[in-house]
């Protein structure tokens, strides 16, 4: 039963298909550290591709058929593409899903305030962190600051080798005796993650001077006042680019693999359908599932339903049954990383169900926590054609569950889209590091996952 690793049966040309793939998946997580750069990235490429908007069908009253390609902008923050096949909608589509939110630091509303000579901001970390890990190490900001007159403002600040970088600070180890008898969750607070922004007083203020610096230099270089970050967004990430990890260059080490690699497996493969599909592919790329899915721009919210009603109304073939039944007959990946083993932590893992790098894909029947509380918990049915697409495609395969059965437990976005009634399966890449500001995966699981990905959603 144990898996093979998914390297050994690589040739050559497999082998420069697998780095050609990284390469391009590198410079995606470079360029999309926040759920608005990755749905730019997703929109522009997909443009690129010959999709268009629905509002655009919309606005052109445009009529849809088989082998047009669609796709919804959720708010900037969310995309759900569509790659209209053969059947019918009513029978139902081929969905992959991927959330496109990681674990970071957000700046307050009212963030500001100068403390013992330096300027700093107030925070409030989003999604699950170990608080310690995020000290002691160069951050980015990106995001958007939305001004009164409706413009928006971008901010990347951080990413060129010319840029300065902002951090959170940490207690010298000559003081830390009080910090270190402390346990891991409480050695540092979520109100002590403040980001330290400046530090040089400005010429001629008396009162707050760092402050007025800063402010100066956010009022000159980026156009904004201290009152634009009411209606800010912004994030604080690792600074840096993703680089090969290992000193064989099998694996790639950077931010928000989790679950931005999944998502970038499921653009690839929705970009490599070159053909009129059997059955309408879905890609779905979403925001909030680190903190519950929730909002208009998670997958709690309606905009795949109301995404397939728009589509099914411009088909000419709209009912609110039509929509009820092409979600219900519907299956789906939901695409979202698993733990990596760990030889390090193996006391966390049950090794038989446990998910390995480099052994290819990896398939959650079910997550959850102790009784397997919160969990979707997939149909034998369902895996079992799962198993077949797989090994009719050659693709390197495994399964896995979430560390020891009472130790802890995690959630994706699959419990969600069952509750159409459609058959849902957690599938996605192993991933070491899990929610650190840095994490781990494999080359040869990100390649497996793209072609399991545009396997299953070709499938008739």
């Amino acid at each position: 039963m144990e898996r093979p690793n998914a390297w050994k049966n690589y040739r050559k040309t497999e082998i420069k298909k697998a780095e050609a793939l990284a390469e391009a998946y590198k410079r995606f997580l470079d360029c999309g550290k926040t759920e608005r750069e990755c749905t730019a990235y997703a929109v522009n490429t997909l443009e690129q591709a010959g999709y268009i908007s629905l509002d655009r069908a919309l606005a052109e009253k445009k009529k849809l058929k088989a082998g047009d390609k669609v796709y919804v902008n959720q708010m900037n923050k969310a995309v759900v593409a569509f790659c209209l096949g053969k059947k019918p909608l009513e029978d139902g589509m081929n969905i992959v899903g991927a959330h496109i939110d990681s674990p970071r630091i957000d700046l307050k509303q009212n963030p500001f305030y100068e403390d013992a000579g330096f300027a700093l901001a107030d925070t409030h970390y989003y999604g699950g962190i170990k608080k310690y890990q995020w000290t002691a190490r160069p951050m980015a900001l990106h995001g958007v600051v939305a001004k009164k007159d409706g413009s928006l403002v971008n901010i990347c600040i951080g990413e060129k080798e010319s840029d300065p970088v902002v951090g959170i600070s940490d207690l010298l180890i000559h003081l830390s005796k009080e910090q270190s008898g402390k346990t891991l969750g409480e050695a540092i607070t979520g109100e002590s993650l403040d980001l330290i922004l400046a530090g040089k007083p400005l010429a001629g203020e008396e009162k707050e001077p760092v402050l007025a610096q800063l402010l100066t230099i956010l009022r000159e270089e980026y156009g904004i006042e201290e009152e634009d970050m009411i209606s800010a967004e912004i994030e604080a990430v690792p600074a840096g680019k993703a680089r090969d990890f290992g000193l064989d260059r099998s694996m790639i080490i950077g931010y928000g693999h989790d679950d931005r690699s999944c998502a970038f497996a499921e653009l690839q493969a929705l970009l490599e359908i070159r053909t009129v599909p059997e059955r309408t592919c879905c890609g779905m790329l979403v925001d909030k599932e680190e903190i519950g899915s929730v909002g208009a721009t998670g997958m709690r919210a309606n905009f795949l339903e109301n995404a397939v009603a728009e589509i099914l109304n411009l088909m000419g073939m709209y009912s609110e049954l039509s929509v009820r039944r092409a979600l219900r007959n519907s299956q789906m990946l939901s695409c979202d990383v698993s733990a990596g083993f760990d030889p390090l932590y193996a006391s966390a893992f049950e090794k038989k169900n446990s998910a390995y790098l480099g052994r290819g894909v990896c398939y959650n029947k079910f997550t959850g926590s102790g009784g397997k509380s919160g969990s979707n918990d997939a149909n034998a049915e369902f895996i079992g054609k799962i198993r077949r697409i797989m090994d009719q495609n050659r693709i390197c395969w495994q399964t896995a569950e979430l560390g020891r059965v009472d130790l802890g437990g995690g959630g994706t976005i699959a419990y969600i889209c069952a509750l159409y009634g459609m058959e849902v399966i957690d599938s996605g890449i192993a991933v070491l590091n899990m929610h650190a500001p840095m994490e781990i995966i494999s080359k040869a699981d990100l390649y497996e996952a793209e072609k399991a990905y545009k396997a299953f959603m070709l499938e008739a």
